[in-house]
């Protein structure tokens, strides 16, 4: 039976078109959810969906869905997708390579004539970014009914418009309604650089990191640098330098791909001479396993127990974000690893550290992820790079996963297509 195989070259030329859509002096991309540009994006992906045969649909967040029809149109589709929005400065592979490699996919099997069973869906997600509406991951968390519509539909931008007034100015607040999806693929630039180091094309995800974010207030008294002595001050900024160190003890000392990283700082009263007596900090403590999170957490508390007696401060930790580890479908995983075999890239298992899309749709839908290498591990910067053939690869093995879950179509509905 013959293996389907993507066009490279069309897909870095789609991936090429979309780019200068927000284009950025710097080779990246300025696409702000549910703006004009984001807009301009879903238009031309819209249109090369129904160029390829496809319907388009637009659900009430704003999620659109453009499906190839199988030959069994009562099964669950087979989708694939990311989102096309970007960070102010962002690159321009992030998420929009997940839903171009899903409509090369959907060309590759027309050029070739093949009929799945299953019908196919490419979905480009709303406002997963989250750097113009919170909360991040927002099409898919509604979809998968993580927060409801409304909750969403009222979250409002610096400049006090809501999701669904943004929704109405660019025409996408949709009828559609939610639906049960067979099974969702995400293909991804890995955002970090272990494939690049490791000399390695294709990375199977197993699941992405569960994340735990608190908000740390630490007080302690303003004081005069020059008559306070040493030993008889109360300095929030000592004691925030020991809890950055902590943080990076438990990020080290636990097992199962464990991170700990502090991202921000406030020091008040930030003045050259005065001993600060307020920092406000954040934590973000990540691990592939929920007891490992758990135990790290509890080694958290132990160290700022310590540190507010050493340094005569008090400190509140307040949790902000929890998401559980995500295991992602282990049949899905093995049909990516088996495409990677099939078309002889060099592959390894991996697990993702940040969140995406298919975090969510894997509590509706088996899901699986594919992680290409993007240049020095760079993402979420216009500099963000990836190579052709990396990209090509990885929608190769994409395109193999998807057949092999959504089947072909037997001879006679063939014919009859």
């Amino acid at each position: 039976m013959n293996q389907p195989r993507i066009d490279g070259k069309r897909l870095w030329r789609s991936l090429e078109e979309l780019a200068r859509i927000g284009a950025t002096p710097k080779g990246g991309v300025r696409r702000l959810t549910l703006t004009e540009l984001d807009r301009e994006a879903r238009e031309l992906f819209s249109r090369w969906a129904r160029e390829a045969g496809m319907s388009v649909a637009v659900d009430a967040i704003g999620n659109v869905f453009a499906r190839r029809a199988g030959a069994d149109p009562g099964e669950a589709p087979v989708a694939i997708g990311s989102h096309l929005d970007s960070q102010p400065s962002g690159g321009r592979f992030d998420g929009a390579y997940g839903v171009m490699a899903g409509l090369e996919v959907v060309r590759a099997l027309n050029d070739a004539g093949i009929v799945t069973r299953a019908p196919l869906e490419v979905i480009s997600w709303t406002n997963e970014e989250g750097s113009r509406f919170t909360p991040v991951m927002m099409g898919s968390g509604v979809f998968a009914g993580v927060f409801t519509l409304e909750h969403a539909l009222a979250q409002k931008d610096t400049e006090g418009v809501s999701v669904r007034e943004a929704l109405e100015r660019i025409g996408y607040a949709g009828p559609a309604k939610p639906h049960r999806l067979g099974a969702y693929f995400e293909a991804h630039i890995e955002q970090g650089p272990v494939l690049e180091d490791t000399k390695t094309t294709i990375g199977v995800v197993q699941g992405a990191l569960g994340q735990r974010w608190f908000d740390a207030l630490i007080t302690g008294m303003d004081a005069h640098a020059g008559p306070t002595p040493m030993a008889l001050r109360k300095d929030a900024l000592l004691a925030a330098s020991r809890v950055v160190l902590a943080v990076n003890r438990v990020g080290t000392a636990f097992p199962d791909n464990a991170r700990g990283t502090v991202g921000s700082m406030q020091v008040k009263p930030n003045s050259r001479n005065v001993v600060p007596g307020e920092v406000r900090l954040s934590v973000d403590l990540r691990n592939a396993k929920d007891d490992t999170l758990l135990d790290m957490v509890s080694a958290l508390y132990a160290s700022l127990k310590s540190i507010e007696d050493e340094c005569r401060v008090a400190i509140e930790l307040k949790e902000i974000t929890h998401f559980p580890p995500c295991e992602f479908d282990p049949a899905l995983v093995a049909s990516v690893r088996a495409g990677a075999k099939v078309h002889g890239h060099s592959h390894r298992d991996i697990v993702s550290g940040a969140g995406h899309d298919a975090v969510y749709v894997a509590r509706v839908a088996p899901t699986a992820m594919i992680f290409v290498p993007c240049e020095g591990g760079i993402s979420h910067n216009e500099i963000e790079n990836a190579t052709p053939e990396d990209l090509s690869a990885g929608c190769n093995v994409l395109l193999h996963a998807v057949l092999e879950r959504a089947g072909r179509a037997a001879a006679a509905a063939r014919s009859a297509a």
